[in-house]
């Protein structure tokens, strides 16, 4: 099972000083998260994708290939890549690109955004958002899948005779997560293409998160891509640790109660009654986070917000340290325990590397017996 985690690149003020860091500071903390993610032993690092105040990361790829360079193993990701207003012909060539630069430790997560303005800067209408999703990614697939494509479509310019550069690296395109909140549109195009499907597990409550894995895993195996159990699945979550939990309760709560998304709503501890997320010791998010599996079944990726809402940039990696140290190590021999032996890790280039060649080498084998 993975472990990392996923970042929004907020750019808020600390509501502790009234600080508000340069769009220069919070760019650079990103990657000072992401290196501390490998230092302590994640697997993954995610970076959102907006275009809009108070968000700094508009160039995913970008950010990704600098981290790409200072690290060793670490999975380079996003927690969201817009399928609604990229172009997938750019989507095809920027990844595959990182690709070659990270050897291979990538993957990503198409998403359709919410925020309303950002579709007519980009010459689309929210309103086509479903659409735009289902069109867009269906042309991202055949550009790394095949040497030419002839395509016509809706949205976008027609193609002819073209050949996105460069190639996959290996000819074996990154694999696709699907992000969604609430769209059961989407959950239903990552178990037709046999993709993974995301849920951020932040705002919503278990029940609601149950239906919609529910509903991927259920069409997954409608599709023939296997059983129920070994649908590739993600959650999100969100944490905010001390030793003490009283001690988090109390530093937490001034970033939660004036925090973008959710400040000035339920109080802190109707909110983490009533969603996953956990403010307490470390102790109390290895409970609640091994309690995910009762409503989502064995699942490959776990990725943890802990750096919106101001948080400065030493507590964050505090957080970091305390995942890596005392709550990963934990949640892996955890969730290892009772894992069927059928359901799948998550993929990476190496194991999709491995089942191409293994169909090759099926294929060759059987033209040998005919």
């Amino acid at each position: 099972m993975q472990f990392g985690i996923f970042s929004v690149g907020d750019v808020t003020p600390d509501p502790t000083t009234g600080r508000t860091p340069t769009e220069r500071e919070r760019i650079k903390a990103m990657v000072a998260i992401a290196l501390k993610a490998e230092e302590v032993g994640l697997d993954v690092f995610a970076t959102g994708e907006h275009h809009n105040p108070p968000f700094v990361p508009s160039s995913p790829t970008t950010m990704l290939g600098y981290v790409a360079a200072q690290t060793e193993r670490l999975i380079l990701s996003t927690s969201t890549t817009l399928i609604t207003t990229n172009d997938p012909v750019k989507i095809a060539e920027d990844f595959a690109m990182l690709q070659h630069l990270a050897d291979g430790r990538v993957d990503l997560m198409m998403g359709r955004g919410n925020t309303g303005p950002v579709y007519p800067w980009f010459g689309k209408d929210i309103r086509d958002g479903i659409g735009l999703a289902i069109e867009n990614y269906a042309l991202l697939r055949r550009l790394w899948r095949e040497d030419v494509v002839n395509w016509e479509g809706k949205f976008r310019t027609p193609l002819q005779g073209f050949t996105s550069t460069p190639r996959p690296l290996d000819d074996v395109p990154p694999f696709v997560w699907h992000g969604s909140i609430r769209s059961p549109e989407i959950a239903e195009q990552a178990a037709y293409y046999g993709d993974g499907f995301f849920h951020n597990n932040i705002f919503w409550p278990a029940d609601h998160t149950k239906r919609m894995v529910e509903l991927y895993r259920s069409r997954y195996a409608h599709y023939g891509h296997g059983t129920p159990e070994q649908a590739i699945v993600g959650l999100g979550g969100q944490i905010f640790m001390r030793k003490n939990s009283q001690d988090a309760i109390r530093e937490f709560r001034p970033y939660f109660d004036v925090a973008p998304v959710y400040g000035h709503g339920p109080s802190l501890e109707d909110f983490t009654d009533q969603t996953p997320l956990t403010v307490g010791s470390p102790e109390q998010v290895i409970e609640k986070t091994l309690s995910f599996r009762e409503y989502a079944g064995d699942y490959q990726r776990q990725l943890f917000l802990v750096d919106h809402a101001g948080l400065p940039l030493k507590t964050v990696l505090e957080q970091i340290d305390m995942l890596g140290e005392e709550v990963v190590p934990v949640l892996r021999e955890e969730f290892a325990k009772g894992r069927a032996k059928d359901v799948p890790e998550a993929p990476t280039h190496a194991s999709l590397l491995a089942e191409v060649k293994a169909e090759v080498k099926a294929e060759e084998k059987k033209g040998t017996v005919v």
